[in-house]
């Protein structure tokens, strides 16, 4: 298994963290927060076609780039360090694994290429309103036979559900689980954002009242067992740029701000505090490169490795946005400062897929304790 980062690598993250630094900067975050989409579309077309951001780890017969998942972790690690909020997660990790993950060629070679391309945006629906993650939860109901489906029931915490093209639909079919998709202006379709902890992050509720819709051939359960563990990396990943950037603002206030005439990270228990956050977020680094090789090489250890670095990325990212708050001490709590924003999208991101105990006991189920 590869673990070392090649200069080609090197420089796919200084041209991702330059673009965003220009395209996407933390002022920029906190306008499309307040929008109810909370995208630029603009910004997401050019990561499309001058960067091809959406399509690096979707394989080239479908209209990607054909790189790897290692390449897309570089990626969504500086999205998580910029708090991007466009449909990254939703659309290019999501919904294309879900596509990839299914037995549908006819599917993959129609709707892959769009969402390669940054033209569609794409979802996965599957939680619904009881929260759960759990796949046995889904309640949705599928019914019809060969090409005509419908769908009846409610998802809900859909990411960019309200504002996506097209949407996978996981519904309960007969005993099984599988999955349908659905076009935006399908008949039937209600979509409705919900309020969010983290603004930078859009969630929605989507109804169906008889929708029609387009199934995906393939095991729906494991479609989604194999989704779930691909998001669950790619999330840490994003988790790991956020502890990094959070990091990084209370190293650089600790050296700056003065207290009795001397910088406060000159005192001994902010040094401390400090070096162990520099501890846990190397920690985390190594556990994500790690994941994320082990997903570019389709590796057997998936399922266990992904429960692991879920449990580690949300424990460790809601740690260091709490103690950056503290280091910088009265105005770490303002709405002016950003140390905020990275505090939410911590919290926001632990029990988005599932928090640190649900991903322990799958851990612990996997490895048979």
């Amino acid at each position: 298994m590869r673990l070392t980062v090649s200069d080609e690598q090197r420089a796919l993250r200084d041209s991702v963290r330059r673009f965003l630094a220009d395209r996407a900067p933390l002022a920029r975050v906190r306008e499309l927060m307040e929008t109810p989409d909370g995208l630029d579309r603009a910004v997401w077309h050019q990561a499309g076609d001058q960067l091809g951001l959406q399509g690096i780890a979707i394989p080239e017969e479908y209209g990607g780039a054909g790189f790897t998942f290692a390449e897309q972790a570089i990626v969504l690690e500086e999205l998580g360090a910029a708090l991007y909020g466009g449909p990254y997660l939703a659309s290019a990790v999501l919904a294309a694994t879900a596509l990839l993950a299914s037995d549908d060629e006819a599917a993959r070679r129609e709707l892959l290429p769009g969402i390669a391309s940054g033209q569609t945006v794409a979802t996965l629906a599957f939680t619904e309103d009881d929260g759960s993650w759990a796949p046995e939860a889904i309640r949705l109901a599928a019914s019809g036979d060969a090409d005509i489906w419908v769908l009846d029931g409610h998802k809900s915490f859909v990411l960019d559900g309200h504002t996506a093209d097209l949407i996978l639909v996981v519904a309960r079919a007969g005993p099984g689980l599988s999955l349908f998709a659905v076009p935006a202006g399908a008949n039937g379709l209600t979509r409705r954002g919900l309020p969010t902890l983290d603004q930078t992050r859009k969630l929605a509720r989507l109804e169906f009242g008889s929708v029609p819709a387009r199934r995906i051939a393939g095991d729906g359960a494991a479609v989604l067992a194999r989704t779930l563990d691909v998001a669950a990396v790619a999330q840490a990943a994003e988790q790991l740029g956020g502890a990094q950037r959070a990091l990084d603002m209370a190293v650089a206030y600790a050296k700056t701000r003065e207290q009795f005439g001397r910088p406060i990270g000159s005192f001994q228990a902010v040094k401390h505090r400090c070096a162990d956050l520099l501890l846990e977020v190397e920690s985390l680094r190594s556990a994500v490169s790690y994941a994320a090789a082990a997903v570019a090489e389709d590796s057997a250890e998936i399922p266990v490795v992904s429960a692991l670095v879920a449990a580690c990325a949300s424990d460790v990212y809601f740690h260091v946005a709490a103690e950056n708050i503290q280091i910088h001490g009265g105005i770490g709590f303002t709405w002016e400062h950003e140390a905020h924003l990275y505090f939410k999208r911590a919290k926001a991101s632990e029990l988005f897929l599932g928090d640190a105990s649900y991903h322990r006991e799958h851990l612990a189920e996997r490895i048979g304790v």
